[in-house]
């Protein structure tokens, strides 16, 4: 049977995570976290307190807190010592050993059971080594560029013609969120530079870059870089025409964005109508697999890519599709109602070094 200690220490393991990744989540000091692996007891300050640590930590792993209790109980009772009364002769009035066996038994499962009852009873801990809440930093600077790593609800505040403009990170999840002063919504992946329209004139006034952050762990904050568009015109923040091929000669191909080097890019779906809707994200060995759902009337759906994807519609107008990546959203167009189609999402390799997102019709 799988000791307490290692059942917990493989459940971290499995989810990847420090000690100190833990401790920052449950409020657990991380020598305790250690000695409830090492089932070293002695390090609490009392019983009560190894239990309460025990069911929090139990809990965040997704174990089953009974089965700790049950596993601790059974490691207390092979640690007690027999009582003396047992192991004195009896003398005046000898019993058969077999009934010696079986009184020994109860003896040992009253004591179990009840043990077992105090600990199930016992109250859970809640913030049992409390930690005050970190207050979100504004960085105020002069001038750009500025690099700092943020947490959410932390801010980059710019002067900007006469006004302060502020970013916020919301969220860290599969991509980054951060809100402008203006109620602006602006999604970065990792290394993908994104342009920002300060004024609404059209055109990029700063830029905005994922240096470092890891998905969905937002205790370890993002890394951003935050810099003036210093190009002649900025970039346009409206959304790019759909470019094909120079050569024109595979109709089924069609160009989305163009890039010296190729991106993380979103495809943002909305469903007009019903829908038996596959997607298989390509050339990530990670993500493997085919994915199958039935979408009803106004549903949206969101796939974040690497390197490409194929997905298929039963009804391919019910799919509306938005191209979304380095600040530029494009629309595309599957097919006609009714029709069923299959299609990959891809970059490819083209002439002069550079890199294209086409949307590939096949048949």
């Amino acid at each position: 049977m799988e000791s307490l200690g290692n059942k917990l220490k493989t459940a971290r393991e499995s989810r990847n995570e420090t000690y100190d990744e833990v401790s920052f989540k449950i409020n657990v000091a991380t020598r305790y976290l250690k000695a409830l692996e090492s089932e070293d007891f002695s390090v609490f300050p009392g019983e009560v307190y190894a239990l309460g640590f025990m069911k929090n930590y139990g809990e965040y792993l997704g174990l089953d807190t009974e089965k700790l209790l049950g596993l601790y109980s059974a490691m207390k009772l092979q640690e007690q010592p027999m009582p003396t009364e047992l192991l004195k002769p009896q003398l005046q009035f000898p019993v058969k050993p077999l009934l010696t066996i079986f009184g020994v038994l109860v003896l040992l499962a009253l004591i179990g059971g009840g043990f077992y009852l105090v600990l199930k009873n016992m109250p859970k801990f809640e913030n049992s080594t409390p930690k005050p809440a970190s207050k979100a930093k504004n960085w105020k600077v002069e001038s750009l560029p500025i690099e700092k790593r943020l947490f959410v609800n932390d801010s980059f505040v710019v002067p900007y013609k006469g006004a302060e403009y502020r970013l916020t990170l919301v969220a860290v999840e599969d991509m980054l969120k951060a809100v402008s002063n203006n109620a602006d919504i602006i999604t970065l992946d990792l290394g993908v530079v994104t342009p920002i329209d300060v004024d609404a004139d059209g055109l990029s006034d700063m830029k905005v870059t994922a240096l470092d952050f890891v998905k969905n762990k937002p205790s370890t904050g993002a890394r951003l870089l935050l810099e003036f568009d210093d190009s002649p015109q900025g970039q346009s923040s409206e959304q790019a025409p759909l470019e094909t091929l120079a050569d024109n000669v595979d109709k089924t191909r069609t160009v989305i964005f163009s890039s010296p080097t190729p991106y993380p890019f979103t495809l943002q779906i909305t469903f007009q109508d019903y829908c038996l809707f596959r997607w298989e994200i390509l050339a990530e060995s990670n993500r493997q697999g085919r994915n199958e759902q039935y979408f009803e009337r106004n549903r949206e759906f969101s796939i974040h890519a690497q390197n490409g994807v194929r997905i298929g519609a039963s009804n391919a107008a019910a799919a509306k599709i938005q191209a979304v990546g380095g600040g530029i959203q494009v629309p595309l167009e599957l097919g006609a109602p009714g029709e069923v189609v299959v299609a990959d999402v891809h970059w490819i390799k083209e002439e002069e070094n550079r890199y294209r997102l086409v949307l590939s019709l096949l048949e």
